[in-house]
C-alpha cells in the first residue's frame, strides 16, 4: 500500500472501535483493486461526537466511512438519508460526493439478510429478535422485507414496544419458552464479554431452531445453541457482507468476496488468540 498526497481516506467511526476487523478486509480490497485509499479506525468522543465528526467530514481527502455503535442514530443529522435509512432510523455508511455532499446509507440489513439466507430462508418463519437498538432496527427491517413473522424482546420492555409499533410487529414480554419459534437473533451486546450474564435460560433453545448472534465471535449463546443441536452462527459474515455493500457504494466496484472472507476469518482467529 503506497500512501501519498492523493491517498483517499475512509474508515470506521465508533466508540470503542479499536477491536474492529473492518480495516483488515477493506484495506485488502483497496489494494487488490489498485485504489489509492486507506481505511482506518476512528474512535470519536461520545460527548462531542457531532463537533468531531464535522471536522472529519471537512478533511479534503476524506471520502466516506462506516458508522458503528453508538453513533448510528446520531449521524442522521449530517446528510441526505437513503430510503432504507429513513425506514430503519439508523445509518452505518457515509459517502461524501466529489462536491462535498453527504449521503447516508444502511447496509447492515443487507449484510444480515444475505448471511441468514445461507443458514435458512426466513420467509414465513417465526423469528424472535433480542434487543431494540440500532442493529435491531436493521434486523427487523430485513426480516420484514423477507416476509418473516417477527417478535421483539428487550430487557427494557417499552423499547421493544416502541420498535414493534414502528415496524408493526409483535412483542414478547417474557422468554418462558421458545417452542414455535424457528429463528432467534441476538442484536444486543450481551456476549461480547465472555462473563456477560445470559439474556435468558439458553437451555430453552430448541434443536430445530436457527440461532444467529450479530456479535462476530462465538458467544455463549451460539455455543449453547450448537450444543443443543441447533444451527447457529455469529455475525462475522454479516460484518463482511455489510462492508462489501458499503465498498460498492463508495467505489462502484465489486470486491472478491471469497478472498475477503478468507482474510477476515484469519484475522478473527488471530484476534481471539491474543
Amino acid at each position: 500500500m503506497q500512501i501519498d498526497g492523493k491517498t483517499q481516506l475512509y474508515g470506521v467511526v465508533g466508540n470503542p472501535v479499536k477491536h474492529s476487523l473492518s480495516p483488515v478486509f477493506q484495506n485488502r480490497t483497496f489494494e487488490s483493486l489498485g485504489i489509492n485509499a486507506v481505511y482506518l479506525p476512528f474512535e470519536l468522543p461520545i460527548g462531542n461526537f457531532e463537533e468531531t465528526f464535522k471536522g472529519l467530514l471537512n478533511i479534503e481527502n476524506f471520502k466516506g466511512c462506516n458508522i458503528t455503535v453508538p453513533f448510528k442514530e446520531r449521524v442522521l443529522k449530517f446528510g441526505e438519508p437513503s430510503e432504507e435509512v429513513i425506514e430503519i432510523g439508523s445509518a452505518n455508511t457515509v459517502k461524501k460526493s466529489p462536491k462535498g455532499a453527504i449521503f447516508l446509507y444502511n447496509t447492515d440489513w443487507i449484510g444480515f439478510l444475505n448471511h441468514l439466507k445461507e443458514l435458512t430462508d426466513p420467509k414465513g418463519k417465526k423469528v424472535l429478535v433480542l434487543g431494540a437498538g440500532g442493529t435491531a432496527k436493521a434486523v427487523v427491517y430485513a426480516l420484514k422485507r423477507a416476509k418473516a413473522e417477527v417478535y421483539i424482546w428487550n430487557r427494557t420492555l417499552q423499547k421493544a414496544v416502541n420498535l414493534a409499533k414502528k415496524f408493526q410487529v409483535e412483542v414478547l414480554s417474557k422468554i418462558e419458552t421458545l417452542k414455535g419459534f424457528d429463528i432467534l437473533v441476538n442484536t444486543t451486546s450481551v456476549g461480547l464479554k465472555e462473563n456477560d450474564p445470559y439474556l435468558f435460560d439458553y437451555n430453552l433453545i430448541e434443536p430445530s431452531m436457527v440461532v444467529y448472534d450479530v456479535i462476530y465471535r462465538e458467544t455463549p449463546l451460539v455455543r449453547v445453541a450448537k450444543q443443543k443441536g441447533a444451527i447457529a452462527d455469529n455475525g462475522l459474515k454479516m460484518l463482511l457482507y455489510q462492508g462489501v455493500e458499503s465498498f460498492k457504494i463508495w467505489t462502484g466496484k465489486e470486491p472478491n468476496v471469497n478472498e475477503l472472507w478468507k482474510v477476515l476469518k484469519e484475522a478473527s482467529e488471530k484476534s481471539l488468540k491474543r
